[in-house]
């Protein structure tokens, strides 16, 4: 049970018949060959009907527990149950992947859902995904799995698609507001892994979708054909100053993205077994949204926790022996090559001397009209790194102009094992073999790993993965012009001259893609007292021991100030194992986590009496000196029953927004030997900043009609069923580490987490006891989007009380909680 059989499939390049596809160079194509198990180049045998089969048993909140006899069975289960509670949001998901938003909603809409592609126009969207998710890419990727990989999509497709028909049938009764549509439509294993290689690219391509799908080649200034020029170099183009180039907004990856917190607690901190707290900040609606059920195959696998919608295996979660979770990381996962053209034809550049053509697609998009259906076709180009992309909204010079064109290179794309790493993590027998498949895969794209194991005194910390090699040398000798302005824009994101083929990202002995870092050279750490994640980079996962001496790509190591979340997080954990907040004792048991993660502790609180002192002095009845006597009244937390706490964050949230600095806001600057309590001390001569920011939280509140000191659950709330459930936390910028962040500024709807929140997701604190598993969980958003589903809102309803679902996970448990008769399918 503890190893992983890939099965008879063996990893294939593209076929000489195949277009061949931007991306896949030899020295990848060797490695894709390398990356697949033993066996033939045959196909494997394609499950059959006989193959779907799988049991669907319900608990508490809808969790199905899925079992099969295969792993085609267990994806045949994944796909009907995940359609059962989520098929409209499934459904518009695969027209994303496929690039058909257009033809059945039109070119100009949004797509419905913010993810991490964010929410681009579906022209756009149809066009970037035709052109970097394209089928030679899909079936790349494909053909480098091992049977097992193959067959839970093969079955996943199959069940999805048997619902699909139950639904247009009438056999089923749920997603009325969808399952007639002409838009839902069924979906092949391709469309599964379309969505897979997707998710990849959350922290490279999939933050710049509308630049890349409207990169598009100036008016040529001749027909050059086939000339061959001998220039070479970045010569003639504009040097570009720093802070000349605007910084884009990343949704994954940025400082202003989504995220999360984590830890793990060794034996020494818990006095038994080690315990892991998972708690991504993520999606609460849309394709990117977490979908929680357990996966059994007697003697084979038994895993519990949560995926993507459209992924048929958990990504974060638990089995008998292991527990994880990530966090998004600092280390870049693509970088920009700046391409010098041919003077005689802008589709051309020049590479170590030689006049290259762009790798030219012609790609055609069904559009509905008033009338019906149009196709609108373009051009899209590449190189053997990345498509092009259009970056005129960053620097004018940025662009596709006449003497340089910007390329993308994604270390992701390329990355075909993350599927097989989720699947052999679902079988990991203890934390050494957990982490040995972490570094023999290399594989997590973006985010950091947590994990806690049975019978280890320590807990596991990695940011080992895919990341781009570009030494430091590199850097200087590789420079453009414009490398200086993106190195404040977008800090330790390679930008090379791709004129030079001596500019390519490079490999170590020890990496396992070509163009990564080794794994030698990545950080990782294990302790027996805690290890944390709070988004910020690798150095500081413990307090008491931080991690320097790696490259820089993955993140600032003790340079800077640690985020307000980052530093309330580790400083909840050094308090706890000290037995210094409040809590009973000095252990971090199950209990006292799942309380003190919930606690509603915010950092930028520590200053209130120094800003209060600042601003509240002398005597009076306005609105000023009524929001000082809330806030010196309020009790520094934001917990559903705290009073005051939306003034404060707005007053935090307009002084992050001013340009007021680090340095002139505190005294006492950042000190990497106390990264806790630095930077600190308010300084009195930023108090007009201060009190600037303090008058317009105060004329803010006024006009939403909101009671200064009303409480927080009135004020921070999800609606369902048409009742307002009242929650608890904030937003990670003002410093809570209990993180419901509405997108919206205060109104006089409060703080509404009802149309496109981020925070709190999958929670789950995991441990084991001799003989078992205590698991408690929450899906913050409930496990359906189906408003006539009694799914979805149960579980929004336990977390606004703070009720941790205890899991079911034994065969005994999931009968003694099994809600109903169990749904046995079979084609």
């Amino acid at each position: 049970m503890h190893g992983f059989d890939l099965g008879a499939r063996r990893a294939r390049p593209p076929s000489a018949s195949h277009p061949l596809r931007w991306g896949l160079s030899l020295v990848a194509i060797a490695a894709l060959t390398a990356c697949g198990g033993s066996g033939d180049d045959d196909d494997p045998t394609p499950p059959t009907g006989k193959d779907f089969s799988a049991e669907i048993r319900r608990t508490a909140m809808g969790i199905p527990h899925i079992k099969a006899s295969n792993w085609a069975g267990l994806g045949y289960g994944v796909g009907y149950a995940q359609a059962q509670d989520n098929l409209c949001t499934l459904a518009d998901s695969f027209l994303t992947y496929r690039g058909e938003r257009s033809r059945y909603l039109g070119a100009e809409a949004n797509a419905v859902y913010a993810t991490t592609i964010d929410q681009p126009r579906n022209l756009d969207s149809d066009f970037f995904f035709k052109h970097v998710v394209n089928d030679d890419a899909v079936q790349a990727m494909m053909d480098a799995q091992p049977e097992d990989a193959l067959k839970v999509m093969a079955g996943f497709a199959a069940g999805y698609n048997r619902y699909v028909k139950e639904a247009r049938g009438g056999q089923a009764t749920g997603n009325a507001a969808c399952r007639s549509a002409e838009w839902v439509q069924p979906i092949t294993a391709k469309d599964l892994w379309r969505r897979a290689l997707a998710a990849n690219l959350a922290g490279g391509h999939s933050n710049f979708v509308a630049m890349i799908a409207n990169a598009q080649p100036p008016a040529k200034a001749a027909d050059a054909g086939d000339a061959k020029s001998g220039q070479t170099g970045a010569g003639g183009l504009p040097t570009l100053a720093p802070g000349s180039m605007k910084a884009p907004k990343l949704q994954v990856g940025g400082e202003a993205g989504v995220g999360s917190n984590m830890y793990g607690f060794g034996q020494q901190a818990t006095g038994g077994s080690a315990l892991l707290f998972g708690n991504p900040h993520w999606y609460w609606k849309g394709a990117d949204r977490f979908y929680q059920m357990q996966l059994t195959i007697d003697g084979q696998v038994n895993v519990s926790g949560v995926s993507f919608l459209g992924f048929p295996v958990p990504q974060i979660g638990f089995n008998q022996n292991v527990a994880w979770s990530h966090t998004v990381s600092t280390a870049r996962r693509f970088g920009f090559f700046v391409m010098t053209l041919d003077p005689a034809n802008p589709t051309r550049y020049l590479r170590d001397g030689q006049s290259t053509a762009f790798k030219a697609r012609e790609i055609s998009v069904s559009v509905r009209n008033g009338s019906g259906q149009e196709t609108v076709t373009r051009t899209m180009y590449a190189t053997d790194q990345g498509p092009v992309i259009n970056l005129s909204g960053l620097h004018p010079a940025l662009g596709w102009t006449a003497q340089s064109a910007v390329v993308i290179r994604d270390v992701n794309a390329l990355n075909y094992r993350t599927v097989r790493n989720w699947m052999r993590w679902s079988r990991a027998g203890s934390l050494d073999e957990f982490a040995r498949i972490q570094r023999e895969e290399a594989a997590i794209p973006w985010v950091n790993t947590i994990a806690a194991g049975r019978n280890s005194a320590e807990v596991w910390y990695a940011d080992i993965g895919t990341v781009p090699n570009v030494p430091d040398a590199q850097l200087v000798s590789c420079a453009t012009p414009f490398s200086a302005a993106a190195a404040v824009a977008l800090p330790r994101v390679p930008v090379l001259d791709g004129s030079r083929s001596a500019c390519d990202w490079q490999s170590d002995a020890d990496s396992v893609q070509p163009g990564t870092v080794g794994v030698s050279r990545m950080p990782s750490q294990r302790r027996t007292d805690y290890v944390g994640n709070m988004n910020d980079s690798y150095w500081l996962t413990n307090v008491n021991a931080p991690l320097t001496g790696y490259p820089a790509i993955f993140g600032p190591a003790g340079t800077q100030a640690q985020s307000l979340r980052t530093r309330l997080g580790h400083r909840m954990a050094v308090q706890r194992l000290a037995g210094t907040d409040g809590y009973a004792g000095k252990l971090a048991t199950s209990e006292i986590v799942r309380q003190m993660v919930l606690d509603s502790r915010i950092e930028s609180a520590r200053f209130k009496d120094e800003v209060l002192a600042l601003l509240c002095q002398g005597d009076g009845a306005d609105a000023r000196q009524t929001a000082c006597a809330t806030l010196q009244a309020w009790d520094g937390r934001g917990t559903a029953s705290s009073r005051g706490s939306h003034l404060w964050d707005e007053f935090w949230m307009n002084l992050s927004a001013s340009s007021l600095t680090e340095s002139a806001l505190y005294l006492t600057a950042f000190d990497p030997a106390d990264p806790l309590n630095t930077p600190r001390d308010i300084n009195p001569a930023a108090r007009s900043t201060l009190a600037t920011a303090f008058d317009q939280a105060v004329q803010a509140v006024q006009r939403s009609g909101i009671a200064f000191d009303a409480a927080r659950g009135s004020v921070v709330y999800l609606t369902r069923d048409g009742s307002r459930l009242p929650l608890y936390g904030g937003c990670g910028g003002v410093g809570y580490f209990t993180i419901n962040c509405s997108e919206y500024r205060l109104t006089s709807q409060g703080y509404p987490m009802d149309d496109q929140p981020h925070g709190n997701s999958y929670m789950q604190v995991v441990s084991f006891p001799s003989g078992g598993v205590e698991a408690y969980s929450f899906l913050t958003f409930s496990l359906s989007d189906d408003p006539a589903s009694p799914h979805y809102g149960d579980y929004s309803a336990r977390y606004s009380k703070q009720q941790w679902l205890k899991v079911p996970f034994s065969e005994g448990e999931i009968a003694a909680g099994a809600v109903g008769q169990p749904t046995r399918i079979s084609e």
